[in-house]
């Protein structure tokens, strides 16, 4: 996989210098053809260059990063990638100005090269195509863990794109206020086909496999004591007669 997305961004890299060199050698072959001296507008030339080089600045520079971005390989198609904490997908298309990534949901994000370049970017695929994943969980107080964390961790397994290798992995993270959380970390090597059915699908098995065993998923709960003695009904109805 590693290699087929190298070969597919030097095939965009090569794609675009040809198409540039190309057309730069049309337009002066062009001018040639209909008898326009090309010496005598290297002063217009050098003008026009100034004046869009202020106004396309932006442009060019997404031109020049996403030729970065493809030389260097740092984004590749196929990588699962984090621009920001909103936008989180697969890189589906890499073109001279801009990148597409699509995200978990489907919708796919246009982002400009620059801003790829020049911000932090987080590849969670970047020399490696496994991807965690983690599912968070919370069990009553009383269940016994080590049944539980066993349960989850075959849950995990239900799913035959979840990997073996590494072993899905359940930990103990935190004696919250209902309940204990856990956590179940699980790997899958194809991020970019989708995660919503595996994460429904474990999910599924976890429920299944809990009801099946007697161990609670617990709910936010509320105890409120009253401290002192009640006033009674009459001592009530005496301090508001209007009732």
């Amino acid at each position: 996989m590693a290699k087929d997305s190298i070969d597919a961004s030097i095939s965009v890299v090569l794609s675009r210098l040809v198409k540039a060199v190309l057309s730069v050698v049309a337009l002066l072959f062009s001018l040639s053809i209909v008898g326009i001296d090309i010496t005598a507008l290297s002063v217009f030339s050098g003008a026009l260059a100034v004046g869009l080089g202020f106004g396309l600045q932006k442009i060019a520079s997404n031109y020049v990063s996403g030729f970065i971005i493809l030389l260097d390989r740092s984004i590749r198609i196929g990588n699962v990638v984090a621009v920001d904490p909103l936008t989180t997908g697969v890189v589906t298309q890499i073109t001279a100005r801009y990148t597409v990534v699509r995200t978990l949901t489907g919708t796919e994000v246009i982002i400009p090269n620059e801003y790829l370049v020049s911000n932090i970017v987080r590849n969670e695929s970047f020399t490696d195509s496994r991807v965690r994943f983690i599912l968070s969980v919370q069990v009553a107080y009383g269940t016994d863990l080590d049944i539980a964390m066993q349960l989850m961790g075959e849950a995990a397994l239900v799913h035959k794109r979840v990997l073996t290798d590494p072993v899905p992995q359940v930990l103990l993270t935190a004696f919250a206020d209902s309940g204990i959380n856990l956590d179940l970390c699980y790997w899958i090597a194809d991020p970019e086909n989708g995660t919503g059915s595996i994460r429904s699908a474990i999910n599924l098995a976890i429920w299944r496999s809990f009801r099946e065993n007697g161990i609670q998923i617990p709910f936010p709960q509320r105890e409120v004591r009253l401290v002192g003695d009640l006033p009674s009904p009459t001592a009530l109805a005496a301090d508001n007669p209007g009732t």
